[in-house]
Formats: C-alpha cells, structure tokens, sequence
C-alpha cells in the first residue's frame, strides 16, 4: 500500500499570491498554434530538444487531436530522452526539484516538500510522481488541459528584479553528476602529466603514468611500420635519381 503524500505548504508569504508577471517568453497567449506548443513544451521540459530527442508519435498524437497538450508533456516526461538525460543521473531530491520546476513553474517549498514528492518517486517510481504532478489541483489551476506549463517568474515587494526563472539558474546535472561524469571521461593524451581527467585522477587504464602494455607494443609496431616505409620511399628515390644521372 503506497504511503500517502505528506501535506505541505509554502515556506512564506510570498508564495502564496496569485499575480504572477512573466518574465520571458514563454507567456501564455489567448491563440497559440500546435505547433508553437510542441517547440514550448520542448523547451520547458528539455530546454532543447535536438532532432534525435524528439518524440514524432506524441507530436502527430497532439496536432491530430487524440491527446491533450498535458497528455503531450505527460510523454515528454516518460520519454528516454527524459530518463536518461535527467532522472538516471540524479538524486530524488534532484529528481524532484527537476520536475517541480518544469511542471509547476516554480522551485520547491524547502526541505518539507522536496521530502513528500520524494517518497513519492520512492513508492511509485518515476511515472508515478509525473503522473501525481500533472493530475494536482496546483497543475490544474494554473495550466489546464492545454496550456505548457511555463515559468512563474514573480515580481516580489522590494525586489528591483524578478524572480529568475528556475530554467536559467538550475543546471540539468548537480556538482556531484558533473564530477563523477568528468572522472569517467576519457583520457586526454594531450593534458599534461599524462591521462589525467577533469576531477584530478589518473585513468584507470594507466599504471605509473605510463599507457597499458598493449598500446605501448602498439605504438611501437605502428612506429616501426612508418619507418621502415619512411626507408624504402628515400631509398627509392635515391635509386630512381642515380639511374638518371648515369644515363645522363
């Protein structure tokens, strides 16, 4: 029997207004094509969306009518593009900011929200936190059936700025990810001191500074290769340019 979700409420007062001021372009409009609402939807779930990302089924599914433009973020969320450039590479709690953001278009009320949804994804996995999201009163109210969600950006008392929106100040991976991504890069040969990747370890490839014996016996046969090749190309033009001069 899955765990019900935690109540929860937010961290101040200021959270709780209604008059929200866009500050980008991803302001709900009155007329908005098909299409200007699949490239939205792209660009506040993925932030982009190169041509291999794209998920063409869904897209058709929306232009002919068969799903809504909630049922079309719904996929966007459960696609491998999704899972694997985000929910595989973080925490729940990541996994939770990530999707309260690009859902609900705002960051998450402390440490007591990002708990609930937490063991929310814990209980029911990935499909079921996108699923309790989209189907919230607070989803609902603010977006529908068939508006993108976008950012809330706010315009707050005695702020000379708006609120950034979460898109521009919350990176798809967090310190840790971007750590561990960078210790299993592969060797750059041209860094200095050898094998050497961006978190300040050696490859594990290597022993001593040194490549692994195969690619030292390697290199040597490829070296000697091209000089032996180097020899018989000189000495080649040697004899072709001694023939002419005696037959001169």
């Amino acid at each position: 029997m899955p765990l019900p979700l935690l109540a929860t409420k937010p961290i101040t007062q200021n959270a709780r207004v209604h008059n929200f001021a866009i500050g980008s372009d991803e302001a709900p409009r009155s007329q908005v094509s098909v299409d200007e609402q699949i490239e939205r939807a792209y660009r506040q779930i993925f932030f982009h969306a190169f041509k291999v990302d794209r998920e063409p089924m869904l897209e058709m599914q929306l232009r002919n009518g068969d799903i809504t433009t909630r049922d079309f973020v719904r996929g966007l969320l459960l696609s491998r593009k999704f899972r694997e450039g985000f929910y595989r590479c973080n925490s729940n709690y990541r996994v939770v900011e990530q999707l309260v953001g690009r859902v609900l278009g705002r960051e998450v009320h402390g440490d007591q929200e990002r708990i609930a949804w937490s063991i929310v994804i814990a209980n029911q996995g990935l499909e079921g936190l996108v699923n309790a999201l989209l189907d919230s009163p607070e989803y609902l109210e603010n977006f529908g059936f068939d508006e993108v969600p976008h950012q809330r950006a706010r315009s707050l008392a005695g702020h000379a700025k708006n609120q950034l929106p979460f898109n521009q100040k919350a990176p798809r991976y967090d310190a840790y990810w971007r750590e561990m991504s960078a210790r299993r890069a592969p060797a750059n040969p041209f860094a200095g001191g050898g094998a050497q990747f961006g978190g300040g370890q050696m490859s594990p490839a290597w022993v001593g500074g040194k490549p692994p014996a195969f690619a030292q016996k390697a290199w040597l046969a490829l070296a000697a290769i091209g000089g032996l090749e180097l020899l018989r190309v000189v000495l080649t033009t040697a004899g072709s340019m001694l023939g002419t001069g005696a037959a001169g």
